[in-house]
């Protein structure tokens, strides 16, 4: 795919990252917010256009904000990775993660081969440093940060059909779909250690089953919001030993090579 195919047609694009937001927001109080906007929109008939739909972000907005929600990404994982022993993650559940870390790694590279521009490299969690000591701490915070990005790539896709960017809407759906994979593997690897998550965080504490969504719900109005809510969480506020650095992962080390050949469309695959 080249970057002159995905050409961006903006060339003022917005902040793509919020130094400040007005609030905190907790993961529990989207759900509840989608919950609501989907029994309205089940009301008014799901043809009908509403009044209040979403503005669109630029184009390149959506790509630098998409590139940095990856960088953190990897950044997670490389650290749950990283501190498998402490987690107790082992095995299948571990080669998950490891994939998951990839899959985000992948996005990211294409996101930057197609002019996207991460606007951090360093990140911090809500739970510190016990985000990798503790696997409850963890998959919350997966499940967190999984459902913003699924979220995120929801209203991407219908910015860029906005934009009447069919192309990139198709882009948009492919990743959301991988996004809700790692969701909902997360909570099968909660299940399968019999850990209890943050409700808070997770939008519920019990895990069974792990695919307990019917409809992935956009709890974010905009692309553009989607830093905000992530800096209120608590991402975005690196200090002290709560600090971490994205590191690109080497796909030919022992640590991941297996995983990653097993990955498969590394690249967007479309029949023709």
């Amino acid at each position: 795919m080249t970057k002159d195919h995905l050409k961006m047609d903006d060339t003022s694009p917005e902040s793509t990252l919020e130094t400040s937001v007005n609030g905190r927001n907790s993961r529990r109080t989207f759900l509840k917010g989608a919950a609501a906007a989907s029994a309205a929109v089940a009301g008014a008939g799901l043809l009908r256009e509403s009044a209040n739909a979403q503005a669109a972000d630029s184009i390149a907005t959506i790509f630098n904000i998409a590139a940095t929600a990856e960088t953190l990404a990897v950044t997670f994982y490389t650290n749950g990775v990283n501190n498998a022993t402490a987690l107790g993650l082992s095995g299948n559940d571990l080669d998950e993660i490891k994939a998951a870390l990839l899959e985000e790694e992948i996005h990211l590279e294409f996101f930057m081969a197609n002019g996207g521009v991460p606007a951090a490299q360093t990140f911090s969690f809500p739970d510190g440093p016990a985000t990798f000591t503790s696997l409850s701490n963890f998959i919350s915070t997966q499940q967190q940060l999984e459902g913003v990005f699924d979220s995120a790539f929801i209203a991407a896709a219908y910015e860029f059909g906005q934009l009447g960017r069919a192309d990139l809407t198709r882009y948009a759906c492919m990743i959301a779909m991988i996004e809700s994979e790692h969701r909902a593997l997360g909570r099968d690897i909660a299940r399968s250690n019999n850990v209890s998550l943050t409700a808070a965080m997770a939008g519920t504490a019990t895990t069974d089953p792990a695919d307990n969504w019917a409809f992935a719900p956009q709890t974010i109005p905009s692309v553009g919001a989607a830093p905000g809510i992530v800096q209120a969480a608590g991402y975005l506020s690196p200090s002290g030993s709560n600090s971490f650095t994205y590191q690109k992962p080497d796909v030919t080390s022992a640590t991941y090579a297996t995983v990653y050949a097993a990955v498969m469309f590394k690249a967007p695959s479309i029949a023709m």
